[in-house]
């Protein structure tokens, strides 16, 4: 079963070369579109980060979308598990992943990198504006790094970010650790657009019918397919305007 399952699916998998060894990931689109690293949430490579990274490859004109796995295979079904992963990663270490995957991108075939994450993928993503060379530009949905991890005063890449006004993980992604990046990417001197998306919670991008249906067992119930199709636009606008020069 499980080829046929590899046969089926429109991903790729490839093996990348880290420091002290490798990071599989997963790559769909066009072998020279511009590039862009696809951030997990703290699930892992699931059903909704392959469900984004494959509305990313279809955008606009078209992007090659790679997806690395920060867990090494492991995925979390529930909240504890989730939690758990997350808990457990190698912060450092997943940043030398996304260094490794931005440098494979440029390697083969994309001209233009960019890298985007949610939740625990946003937090890295915004990370990587500052720890991670050669990135172009950044949209990061739901998360902001601990001060331990990276400054965002410090960012050297333009940062996109999103936030749902209802939502209460405090410290990590609610308005006002938003509104507080937003002065720290003021300081840092680099381009940046901060959002905030009225009646909605963290997440609010998983509109799969599996995503909502997880979003709802944790107790968040709103759904706004025009925020998640405005946020997608300026994803996409974002990144064009950096990838174009």
């Amino acid at each position: 079963m499980a080829s046929d399952a590899a046969a089926s699916s429109p991903f790729k998998k490839v093996q990348i070369q880290r420091d002290n060894g490798t990071v599989d990931a997963y790559v769909i689109g066009d072998d020279n579109a511009p590039g862009i690293v696809v951030l997990q949430e703290w699930w892992g490579v699931d059903f909704e980060v392959k469900n984004h990274a494959q509305k990313i490859s279809q955008l606009g004109s078209g992007y090659k979308a790679l997806i690395p796995d920060l867990y090494r295979g492991k995925v979390g079904l529930e909240v504890a598990e989730a939690q758990h992963l997350m808990d457990g990663l190698d912060w450092q270490g997943a940043v030398k992943d996304i260094e490794a995957s931005v440098n494979w991108l440029k390697e083969n075939g994309s001209k233009k990198v960019g890298v985007t994450g949610y939740c625990m993928g946003g937090a890295l993503a915004i990370a990587s504006s500052v720890l991670v060379p050669g990135v172009d530009a950044v949209v990061a949905f739901y998360g902001v790094p601990s001060p331990e991890l990276a400054d965002p005063a410090k960012a050297k890449a333009p940062v996109q970010a999103h936030f749902g006004e209802l939502d209460g993980f405090v410290g990590f992604s609610d308005p006002k650790t938003g509104k507080d990046l937003e002065e720290k990417l003021k300081a840092s001197g680099v381009s940046h657009e901060v959002y905030f998306y009225p009646g909605i919670g963290h997440a609010f991008m998983n509109c799969s019918p599996e995503g909502a249906e997880r979003r709802k067992k944790m107790g968040m119930h709103d759904e706004d397919e025009a925020a998640v199709e405005q946020a997608w636009s300026r994803f996409n606008s974002w990144m064009g305007r950096f990838f174009s020069n």
